[in-house]
């Protein structure tokens, strides 16, 4: 059976999108077929599209993708027929201690990814959705939701009490302030833009800081934390907000860098990390269990996402273009 599929070209581009079909095969052992519904837009999936960092051999692009089950191979108990699912980041990371090294087993990047109708994989490619989310809502969570996730609850252990920092309005960053309202946080919100620090005012955020306006926003932060500082920033900037970020952090405390917004290269400033015995922990989404453990979070909490604007599967172009103008506030999403 074949199915519409996106397809980006070697090298990437939007010039070199196409649409066209891909074969659809029957589960095997251990493996689950998925009538896929959507897909959401990261960063990570821009650079691969637009060729910033362009697959090497025709790719299917997109790592989030959620739809319904609508078959199971033998050995299968996890899903059955009618299951709403939704995709996994890392397919071969299913528990434990990171073991994987960059995106070569990534879908849309290293491997084929879910812009397309339909699919068939390992059942360990798949989680259950949130009871309840609509599947445009739960592909937001594969990569944005879970990084936001790991950051919070696996790395830097956010308790109830504590102070967190988020930068922006991105997918990440927005999912964090949801998720650390639920573990009972104090949120300490910035961006450039006072409408968006409304609406993230709305979503929980206890303190807004513009930035633009506001050029020492790190101490402008550590000062509004109290006790000492902030106790984990999620720090999405890279190279040229780190410096803010150990500027508003407490001693010990922890930052997640977790973005390259601004470059992949700079100035790591030593002598502050140093002084406050400050924790930067690389974070690359994360494992199957923490999605699983997210994903009984959520259903036991009862919050949503964030969607701004919906796209059809061949409008993806237009999609990016429109992520590309920073405008949204919340998911972009594919709807197939």
């Amino acid at each position: 059976m074949s199915n519409k599929t996106i397809y980006v070209q070697p090298g990437g581009g939007f010039d070199k999108v196409i649409v066209s079909t891909s074969e659809h095969a029957a589960p095997a052992a251990g493996e689950i077929s998925v009538r896929l519904r959507a897909n959401s837009l990261n960063y990570h999936d821009y650079v691969v599209v637009s060729g910033i960092w362009g697959p090497t051999e025709q790719r299917i692009p997109m790592a989030d993708g959620a739809g319904e089950v609508t078959a199971v191979g033998s050995g299968v108990t996890e899903f059955k027929v009618g299951d709403a699912v939704v995709s996994t980041f890392f397919p071969d990371w299913l528990d434990g201690r990171p073991h994987v090294e960059g995106f070569t087993q990534v879908p849309g990047d290293g491997i084929d990814g879910y812009a397309r109708e339909a699919v068939t994989a390992p059942a360990t490619s798949f989680t259950l959705a949130p009871a309840g989310w609509t599947h445009a809502e739960a592909s937001t969570l594969t990569t944005a939701g879970l990084t936001a996730w790991r950051a919070l609850v696996d790395d830097a252990r956010v308790k109830a009490g504590d102070t967190v920092l988020v930068q922006g309005t991105g997918g990440v960053s927005i999912f964090a302030v949801q998720f650390a309202k639920m573990l009972g946080a104090t949120v300490i919100a910035t961006s450039s833009s006072d409408a968006k620090l409304e609406r993230l005012r709305e979503l929980g955020a206890d303190h807004l800081i513009n930035y633009r306006k506001d050029a020492n926003w790190g101490e402008t932060a550590r000062q509004l934390a109290g006790a000492g500082g902030v106790d984990c920033i999620l720090d999405v900037g890279g190279p040229a907000t780190l410096e803010q970020s150990m500027a508003a952090a407490r001693v010990g405390g922890h930052i997640a860098v977790i973005g390259i917004l601004s470059g992949v290269a700079g100035d790591l400033p030593i002598v502050p990390a140093l002084a406050k015995q400050l924790r930067l922990q690389g974070v690359l989404v994360g494992s199957r269990q923490q999605q699983m453990d997210m994903v009984r979070a959520i259903d036991a909490n009862g919050m949503r996402p964030v969607v701004d604007r919906h796209f059809d599967l061949d409008a993806m172009v237009e999609a990016f273009r429109y992520q590309e103008s920073n405008q949204h506030f919340g998911k972009i999403v594919l709807d197939i």
